[in-house]
Protein backbone atom coordinates (compact mmCIF):
# COMPACT_ATOMS: atom_id res chain seq x y z
CA UNK A 1 0.00 0.00 0.00
CA UNK A 2 1.38 3.73 -1.33
CA UNK A 3 -1.53 5.63 0.18
CA UNK A 4 -3.54 5.19 2.98
CA UNK A 5 -6.39 7.06 4.26
CA UNK A 6 -8.90 7.10 7.95
CA UNK A 7 -12.15 8.43 7.24
CA UNK A 8 -15.25 9.31 8.71
CA UNK A 9 -18.58 9.43 7.15
CA UNK A 10 -21.83 10.14 8.84
CA UNK A 11 -25.21 9.63 8.15
CA UNK A 12 -27.37 13.04 7.23
CA UNK A 13 -28.49 14.70 10.12
CA UNK A 14 -26.51 12.37 12.16
CA UNK A 15 -29.78 9.82 11.90
CA UNK A 16 -28.94 6.92 13.87
CA UNK A 17 -30.14 4.02 11.39
CA UNK A 18 -26.31 2.49 10.40
CA UNK A 19 -25.75 0.29 13.44
CA UNK A 20 -27.70 -3.05 12.63
CA UNK A 21 -26.87 -6.41 10.95
CA UNK A 22 -28.61 -5.52 7.95
CA UNK A 23 -26.32 -2.44 7.52
CA UNK A 24 -23.00 -3.96 8.26
CA UNK A 25 -23.73 -7.05 6.09
CA UNK A 26 -24.47 -4.93 3.40
CA UNK A 27 -21.88 -2.33 3.30
CA UNK A 28 -19.28 -5.40 3.99
CA UNK A 29 -20.53 -6.70 0.83
CA UNK A 30 -20.51 -3.41 -1.00
CA UNK A 31 -16.98 -2.65 0.27
CA UNK A 32 -15.81 -5.86 -1.01
CA UNK A 33 -17.08 -5.29 -4.27
CA UNK A 34 -15.76 -1.81 -4.52
CA UNK A 35 -12.11 -2.82 -4.41
CA UNK A 36 -10.56 0.08 -6.40
CA UNK A 37 -9.20 0.91 -2.30
CA UNK A 38 -9.19 -1.75 -0.24
CA UNK A 39 -11.14 -1.40 3.24
CA UNK A 40 -9.26 -2.08 6.24
CA UNK A 41 -10.43 -1.96 9.91
CA UNK A 42 -13.83 -0.20 10.65
CA UNK A 43 -16.11 0.75 13.01
CA UNK A 44 -20.02 1.46 12.28
CA UNK A 45 -21.52 3.44 14.91
CA UNK A 46 -25.30 4.30 15.07
CA UNK A 47 -24.80 7.20 12.67
CA UNK A 48 -21.19 7.35 11.87
CA UNK A 49 -18.41 5.44 10.18
CA UNK A 50 -14.84 5.19 11.12
CA UNK A 51 -12.63 3.07 8.61
CA UNK A 52 -9.37 2.61 7.04
CA UNK A 53 -8.91 2.47 3.02
CA UNK A 54 -5.57 1.58 1.14
CA UNK A 55 -4.62 2.37 -2.35
CA UNK A 56 -1.64 0.83 -4.36
CA UNK A 57 -1.73 2.76 -7.47
CA UNK A 58 -3.86 5.79 -7.27
CA UNK A 59 -6.16 5.15 -10.66
CA UNK A 60 -9.23 5.80 -8.98
CA UNK A 61 -9.22 8.89 -6.69
CA UNK A 62 -10.31 8.68 -3.09
CA UNK A 63 -13.67 10.97 -2.88
CA UNK A 64 -14.67 9.52 -6.22
CA UNK A 65 -14.27 6.07 -4.49
CA UNK A 66 -16.23 6.79 -1.65
CA UNK A 67 -19.08 8.10 -3.64
CA UNK A 68 -19.52 5.05 -5.96
CA UNK A 69 -19.55 2.59 -2.48
CA UNK A 70 -22.02 5.42 -0.84
CA UNK A 71 -24.11 4.93 -3.97
CA UNK A 72 -24.21 1.74 -4.02
CA UNK A 73 -25.24 1.04 -1.06
CA UNK A 74 -27.79 3.30 -0.86
CA UNK A 75 -29.38 1.77 -3.84
CA UNK A 76 -29.22 -1.83 -2.52
CA UNK A 77 -30.36 -0.60 0.82
CA UNK A 78 -33.41 0.81 -0.89
CA UNK A 79 -34.44 3.56 1.63
CA UNK A 80 -34.27 7.08 0.33
CA UNK A 81 -34.79 8.34 4.22
CA UNK A 82 -31.30 6.72 4.98
CA UNK A 83 -29.06 8.98 3.42
CA UNK A 84 -25.17 9.41 4.29
CA UNK A 85 -23.68 13.68 4.38
CA UNK A 86 -21.92 14.82 1.46
CA UNK A 87 -18.26 14.46 2.02
CA UNK A 88 -16.56 13.03 5.01
CA UNK A 89 -13.19 13.99 7.14
CA UNK A 90 -10.44 11.82 5.70
CA UNK A 91 -7.05 11.80 6.66
CA UNK A 92 -4.08 10.26 5.41
CA UNK A 93 -2.32 7.99 7.89
CA UNK A 94 1.77 7.90 7.29
CA UNK A 95 3.01 4.70 9.93
CA UNK A 96 1.73 2.00 11.04
CA UNK A 97 2.04 3.36 14.33
CA UNK A 98 -0.43 6.03 13.61
CA UNK A 99 -2.71 3.16 12.49
CA UNK A 100 -2.49 1.58 15.25
CA UNK A 101 -3.12 4.54 17.48
CA UNK A 102 -6.21 5.96 15.70
CA UNK A 103 -7.72 2.07 15.31
CA UNK A 104 -7.19 1.76 19.40
CA UNK A 105 -8.75 5.22 20.14
CA UNK A 106 -11.80 4.02 17.20
CA UNK A 107 -12.33 1.19 18.91
CA UNK A 108 -13.67 3.15 22.12
CA UNK A 109 -15.95 4.40 20.42
CA UNK A 110 -19.28 2.08 21.20
CA UNK A 111 -17.91 2.39 24.95
CA UNK A 112 -17.60 5.64 25.17
CA UNK A 113 -21.11 6.06 23.83
CA UNK A 114 -22.10 3.46 26.19
CA UNK A 115 -23.24 1.08 23.89
CA UNK A 116 -21.23 -1.35 25.31
CA UNK A 117 -19.25 -2.40 28.41
CA UNK A 118 -15.96 -3.19 26.25
CA UNK A 119 -15.06 -2.62 22.75
CA UNK A 120 -14.98 -6.43 21.93
CA UNK A 121 -18.69 -6.28 22.67
CA UNK A 122 -19.81 -4.47 19.71
CA UNK A 123 -20.75 -6.17 16.76
CA UNK A 124 -20.72 -3.80 13.97
CA UNK A 125 -16.85 -3.97 13.57
CA UNK A 126 -14.19 -5.83 11.67
CA UNK A 127 -11.75 -5.23 8.97
CA UNK A 128 -11.68 -6.80 5.33
CA UNK A 129 -8.11 -6.21 4.60
CA UNK A 130 -4.94 -5.93 6.55
CA UNK A 131 -3.35 -2.68 5.31
CA UNK A 132 0.30 -3.62 6.07
CA UNK A 133 3.33 -1.55 6.43
CA UNK A 134 5.64 -3.75 5.24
Amino acid sequence: MLFRSYDTICTRDRDPWLATHEVHTLLVDVWKNASAWLMGRYMIMPDHIHYFAGHRDGIIPYNRWVTYWKSRFSNRFGKPECRFQSGGFDHRVRTAAAYEAEWQYIRENPVRAGLVKTSDEWPFQGEIHALRWD
